[in-house]
Parts: structure tokens; C-alpha cells; sequence
């Protein structure tokens, strides 16, 4: 058993050779009771360099050090923690400072590893540098440069942490999981999504205006091998097309009037990870054959430059037109056409997908109310039939932006008819009924499509008096309890 004093000791440590020393000052001196406890193993055959090591960064910073003899004992203990630093000796016996680095890059490729070594040559910093070393210290060791070294390693350990947390983050924001539909046509839409996310294939998403084809790129890409890279976003419809070449492939300074300075462009900033073209479908000509040629080539050039880039991007593109017709009208090149219609993805218009209107408004009303500060209890049965009934043209984002206004403006209580904007009242389901539903406006109505209203509105008042008991419900209306569900089947009633 070996016995040791140094300068810096406050208390004694033993160790007898079996197994590593630790040194673990308690979490009420340190005021790290409720902080996440910093591990870091060394490798040092030298016994006092390893203590007072040992001792420095447990007492003067109150990390949770454990200390081994030399790279054997370090792989074998290596795997049985998670350490956040690994300082370890350059030139140990059995298994040097090096090997121990590669073992450990082997098991964890983002594992920080701090080399100490009094052979300070070139040779081997540059060797353990390229094995992937997080930093290089010589001895004889100094606290000071010690404690800076660990400090940068433990800020650079956080800010990794921190970004994969944000890009978790990402993906559950973005995840096509997250992504709210239960209609059959979304399912599909989530089946597709699936499917071609881990691909490179280039995909193109159609839908109208406020369906949320850019949601389903973020969702393609947050989905895909690439999500640690860049998802740049171009929206070519709304940007000039004498500019638009320049955002897309950037230039160099002096290419033309206004060029004070060379820039990057959008596929060079999406390098390794996706570019989006929402409105693809709005290119000039001209620009649909500089597209095409990178996309066929992989490569392009900044305007005016003379040197060629590769393109290692994926191309996710977007329109609200129909493509097809495009080409025949002769308004969209027919080769560019093939090249980016490989996966096509249909959004459906919320008109066609109305079993999740409700849905929508549900996540709408839960979301609104948390940033709004409100206690909006819901929609009425009869204002419930009149959103349902509305035809949506704006989609999604149309639903989003009238929940928010309804759900600013109502001071308590339910959103009822009175509160809807009058387009929706007005113009729901195309049946032209007033508000009270007992009078027959100018214009005439439908008598059919009034009387479904009616029903709908009767099974839907029934529902709320009852507290939602399907049973009650029937026995107000006077009807067998099987005829009420299957009416309410029928009207897509939940």
C-alpha cells in the first residue's frame, strides 16, 4: 500500500493497486447539489503526477474524478461510465496515451480527450490531434493552464449538448408525427413521408396555399440523415428574378452593378443538408435551366466566378400550381419536370379533409389560449357546424389565424355564432342560412341541405346537454340509443 502526501492535500488518499482512486468532494461544499456532477477519468502512471491532478480538479473545482494507472485500466473502465473529459498521459506502459484515444473515439466519436505528455514534440501532437485529441498540455504541468484546458473542454462538451437538445427539439417540432390529421388523405400523406425521409430522392409537394407544404419539408428533412445539417428555405415566387439567381447561387464581388461584395448562395449555405423551392412552379424560364443543369451535374457557379461547387444538397420543391398543365401550356420546362417530380406528395385542401377540422380547432383553442393568456372554454355546438361547414379556402393557416382572432376577442365563456366572422356564417357549406335558422333569406336557400343543418345542429344540442352521454342524448331526442350514434356516423359528429 502506497501513502502519499503533496502540497495541495487537504486529506490523505490510499490506494493499493486494485482498482482506480476517487476523489469525490462532497456536493454541499461545492453548491452543486442541484448541477449536473462533471466526470473525468485520467490515465497516469506517474502516482504523484496523478494525484495531485487527482486532487486539483476535485478540490479547487469539485468535479467527480476517478484516476487509473494506465490506458488498460482506463478502456476497462471507460465503458462502465459516461465521463465528460478524459485527461490521459502520452507515453504509459502496456497501452500508451494514443491507443487509449482511438479506443475511445472507436466507442464514442464525441468523446472530449485532453493528451498530456512531457515529450512535447511536434510528431506527436499533430499524431494525437488528427486521432481526434480535444487539446495538447506539456509537462511539468501548471494549475493554471490545467484548469483553463478543462474549462474550454467542459464549454465546448455544454455547447454540444446544447445543440443536439435544440435539434431534438427540431425533430419533435417538425416530426411528421407531430403533424396533425387523422384523415385517411393525411395518413397517406404520413405514410409517404415516412417512407422517402431517409432517401436522398427529390421530392416535390403540391397543395394550395396554407395546407402546410413547407411543415411537410421540415418534416422530410427533420426525418432524414440530414437533419443535423442546414434546411435552407427559398421561396421563388416572391423573389425578383434578376435576384433570385443570385440568392440561389450566390456571387462574387464586382459581377454586376451593386456587387460591392462576393455572397454566398442558397445552395451553397445548404451544403450536406436540404434546400426548399417552395413555389418552384413561379421560375422564370431562364432560371429553370440553370436549376436543371444542377440538378443534373451536382455542381454549379457564383455569378461571375470561375470556380465550380459541388452541390450535395437535397432538393425538397413545393408549388400550388398543377405542374403538369404547366408543361403543356409550355410555362415549365418538361426535362426540369421529370427531374424534380420523382416523389410527389398531394396535401389535401382542408375541404376534403374536414373530419380534422375539428381536431385542428382543439389544437388551436389549447395553443391560443396558453400564449393568449385566455380561458376560452370551446365553440358551441351551433358555432362548432358553422366551422365545419365553412369551405376554407385559406386552408390550415385561414383555421389557424381565425382561431387566434376568435379566441383574442372572447373575453369567457364558449365561442358561439354571434362570434364568428360573418363569411363563415354567411358562406358555411355554401347553404346561405342565417343565424337563427327560421328565416329564409332574399336569396332563397336549399331546403335540403337547411333540413341536414337543422338535424345536425339538434344532435349536437342534445350531445352538449347531456354532458356528452350518447344515451341521455337519445332519450331527449326520442330515439333508440343506436339510431342516435348512427346518425351522429353519419354526420362525421365526435
Amino acid at each position: 500500500m502506497i501513502f502519499l502526501f503533496t502540497s495541495r492535500l487537504r486529506q490523505c488518499k490510499y490506494f493499493d493497486g486494485h482498482g482506480p482512486e476517487t476523489f469525490l468532494p462532497s456536493a454541499e461544499k461545492w453548491g452543486r447539489k442541484s448541477m449536473k456532477t462533471v466526470k473525468i477519468l485520467i490515465a497516469e502512471d506517474n502516482d504523484l503526477n496523478r494525484l495531485n491532478l487527482s486532487e486539483l480538479l476535485s478540490d479547487t473545482t469539485g468535479y467527480d474524478v476517478t484516476a487509473v494507472r494506465d490506458g488498460k485500466e482506463a478502456m476497462e473502465i471507460f465503458p462502465l461510465d459516461k465521463y465528460d473529459i478524459v485527461i490521459t498521459d502520452l507515453k504509459m506502459p502496456h497501452i500508451d496515451g494514443l491507443q487509449l484515444l482511438a479506443f475511445i473515439k472507436e466507442i464514442n466519436q464525441d468523446a472530449v480527450v485532453i493528451i498530456m505528455t512531457g515529450y512535447a514534440t511536434v510528431s506527436s501532437a499533430v499524431e494525437a490531434m488528427k486521432l481526434g485529441a480535444f487539446d495538447y498540455i506539456t509537462k511539468p504541468l501548471k494549475d493554471d493552464i490545467v484548469l483553463l484546458t478543462v474549462s474550454r473542454a467542459l464549454s465546448f462538451v455544454r455547447l454540444k449538448e446544447e445543440n443536439i437538445a435544440l435539434k431534438d427539439r427540431l425533430k419533435e417540432k417538425y416530426d411528421f408525427g407531430k403533424m396533425i390529421g387523422y384523415s385517411e388523405s393525411m395518413k397517406k400523406v404520413f405514410e409517404t413521408i415516412k417512407k422517402v425521409a431517409s432517401t436522398d430522392s427529390t421530392v416535390i409537394i403540391y397543395g394550395e396555399s396554407g395546407t402546410g407544404k413547407e411543415l411537410v419539408a421540415k418534416a422530410i428533412h427533420f426525418n432524414s440523415d440530414r437533419k443535423s445539417k442546414p434546411l435552407v428555405t427559398v421561396n421563388c415566387g416572391a423573389i425578383p428574378e434578376e435576384l433570385l439567381e443570385s440568392e440561389l447561387f450566390g456571387h462574387e464581388k464586382g459581377a454586376f452593378t451593386g456587387a460591392i461584395r462576393s455572397r454566398i448562395g442558397r445552395f451553397e449555405l445548404a451544403q450536406e443538408g436540404s434546400i426548399f423551392l417552395d413555389e418552384i412552379g413561379d421560375m422564370s424560364p431562364s432560371l429553370q435551366v440553370k436549376l436543371l443543369r444542377v440538378i443534373q451535374e451536382r455542381q454549379f457557379e457564383r455569378i461571375g466566378g470561375m470556380r465550380t461547387i459541388d452541390a450535395d444538397v437535397r432538393i425538397i420543391a413545393a408549388t400550388h400550381r398543377d405542374l403538369e398543365e404547366a408543361v403543356k401550356g409550355g410555362n415549365f420546362r418538361e426535362d426540369l419536370f421529370y427531374r424534380i417530380n420523382v416523389i410527389p406528395i398531394h396535401i389535401p385542401p382542408l375541404r376534403e379533409r374536414r373530419t380534422d377540422i375539428p381536431i385542428l380547432m382543439g389544437h388551436f383553442l389549447r395553443t391560443f389560449n396558453n400564449l393568449k393568456k385566455k380561458r376560452v372554454n370551446g365553440l358551441t355546438p351551433e358555432a362548432m357546424n358553422y366551422m365545419n361547414e365553412y369551405a376554407w379556402p385559406g386552408n390550415v393557416r385561414e383555421l389557424q389565424n381565425t382561431m387566434e382572432m376568435l379566441i383574442v376577442m372572447k373575453e369567457e365563456g364558449s365561442i358561439d355564432v354571434d362570434d364568428l366572422p360573418e363569411r363563415i356564417y354567411r358562406n358555411a357549406g355554401g347553404t346561405h342560412v342565417i343565424k337563427s335558422g327560421l328565416e329564409i333569406p332574399e336569396e332563397g336557400l336549399n331546403l335540403n341541405e337547411a333540413v341536414t343543418l337543422f338535424e345536425k345542429n339538434i344532435l349536437l344540442k342534445a350531445l352538449e346537454k347531456s354532458g356528452g352521454v350518447k344515451n341521455k342524448a337519445a332519450q331527449l331526442l326520442k330515439l333508440n340509443r343506436t339510431t342516435y350514434v348512427e346518425k351522429l356516423k353519419r354526420y362525421n359528429i365526435t
